[in-house]
């Protein structure tokens, strides 16, 4: 090991796995180290099942009622991607879709007085939704026509709305929009974690919601997309990535980061050093360089039954409004189920999961789990959430933020290309990285 690399990668989360990948096909000699023995570090998917009973410490074996353990491949961290999203395009055009297969989730609903509605997301599913009145569909069918047809460098699209400093507030206003319909709007349609967003101005909001409805155009049922036998595939697709452009992979070892003269040097492991002009890893890897900026709750719960309300759907995300909770963050359910070949037949995983705001996190989740009931077998846990303050500037040790909330994988593929920017000091283009054109289900299909 006693080599010289360009950049040596810490962890195998999906950030240092799709980074790693990235640099390889650049042309860079990349090392990739993690000191667990399996890949997807915090992102990991469980397999078997009993493995997961000893993760979380629970007595005894699963029962015979949930099936062969091996049937199961249960995610740490529950996401979806968008179906036009960045996570995909990354997928697509460094070809690692020819990996793994996908399968669209059947649904997405949000929470409005203690019941689940489909969102709308369309102009005739606005006109059917039981979530408005007739004239409020009537103006938020206005809306959506207003945000499809809006082109920022088009004054003819913009209905007198100025992108940059109109307020998310005024456009709501303009339209006469009431709470509820701004609360599924901003939340399960922009897909923001707080109301943060009311005062900034619009076009995030706007190109947020064009996301969601040209995602949802591609597949049909929802803007979701999720890969068969769990998100730990998708760490190992750009791990393969990379060992086809040269990439070493060691799991198992042991790692020391190695800094001279207050920048990166190389690393050190079971006496072998290899260096390095640059390094990325996880916060786990260099404690002294994170600030703790928050916890997460995740509650993983097995089920045999379909959630209600939401049409017997065998996968579908649910998004509980900060509003509609008195909290002030959102609270998010993910649903997959033995269709995904994550479970055992006839069974259900859902996972709930939110932002921790007092000291009884489990108490905060329980709007979540009530829609769920009843759950055969819980998994709770609580988990810091880290951000960098070393930027890597001065040390070139580029540190990636702990995994949110959300039940989608944008903020992660922004954090992606914020590292990649530091590293290089040039934006990350996804034209670069196209290796060819291709639909996630493959050509043609």
């Amino acid at each position: 090991m006693n080599e010289e690399y360009d950049v040596i990668v810490l962890g195998t989360g999906l950030t240092e796995c799709i980074l790693s990948g990235i640099m390889s096909v650049k042309g860079k000699k990349v090392l990739h180290m993690d000191r667990n023995s399996y890949y997807g570090g915090e992102s990991a998917s469980i397999t078997p099942l009993e493995d997961l009973y000893k993760r979380f410490n629970l007595p005894g074996s699963p029962p015979e009622s949930m099936g062969r353990g091996r049937d199961w491949n249960v995610d740490l961290i529950p996401k979806f991607l968008m179906a036009n999203g960045q996570l995909v395009k990354m997928l697509c055009y460094t070809d690692v879709t020819r990996y793994m297969d996908f399968k669209v989730i059947e649904g997405s609903y949000v929470y409005k007085a203690g019941k689940v509605y489909k969102v709308p997301s369309t102009e005739a599913e606005a006109l059917g939704s039981s979530l408005m009145g007739l004239f409020e569909k009537r103006r938020f069918k206005k809306f959506l026509v207003c945000v499809s047809n809006f082109e920022e460098n088009d004054p003819k699209t913009l209905d007198g709305i100025d992108p940059k400093k109109t307020t998310m507030r005024d456009v709501y206003k303009k339209f006469d929009l009431g709470q509820d319909v701004i609360d599924f709007t901003g939340h399960a349609l922009a897909l923001y974690r707080t109301d943060d967003y009311l005062d900034q101005p619009c076009l995030e909001t706007i190109n947020r919601i064009k996301l969601y409805s040209e995602s949802l155009a591609r597949y049909g049922k929802s803007p979701y997309l999720y890969p068969l036998y769990g998100l730990g595939e998708l760490p190992q697709g750009f791990a393969r990535l990379s060992a086809i452009y040269g990439g070493t992979y060691m799991l198992n070892k042991p790692v020391e980061i190695m800094v001279e003269n207050g920048r990166v040097a190389g690393v050190k492991s079971e006496g072998e050093v290899a260096r390095c002009k640059q390094l990325i890893c996880d916060p786990s890897y260099v404690t002294d360089r994170v600030a703790k900026v928050g916890q997460v709750i995740r509650v993983i719960c097995i089920m045999s039954h379909p959630i209600k309300n939401t049409n017997d759907a065998n996968s579908c995300q649910i998004i509980i409004p900060q509003n509609q909770v008195n909290r002030k963050s959102d609270i998010y359910v993910c649903m997959i189920s033995s269709a995904h070949n994550v479970a055992a037949q006839g069974k259900y995983i859902a996972i709930a999961s939110t932002t921790v705001e007092t000291s009884d996190p489990e108490r905060e989740i329980k709007p979540a789990l009530d829609l769920l009931e009843p759950v055969e077998q819980k998994f709770v846990s609580i988990s810091d959430m880290y951000s960098p303050t070393d930027l890597g500037t001065e040390s070139q040790m580029f540190i990636s933020r702990t995994y949110d909330p959300t039940t989608h994988f944008e903020t992660t593929c922004d954090d992606i290309k914020d590292i990649y920017k530091r590293m290089t000091g040039s934006d990350f283009d996804f034209d670069e990285m196209r290796r060819k054109q291709c639909d996630i289900f493959g050509e043609g299909q």
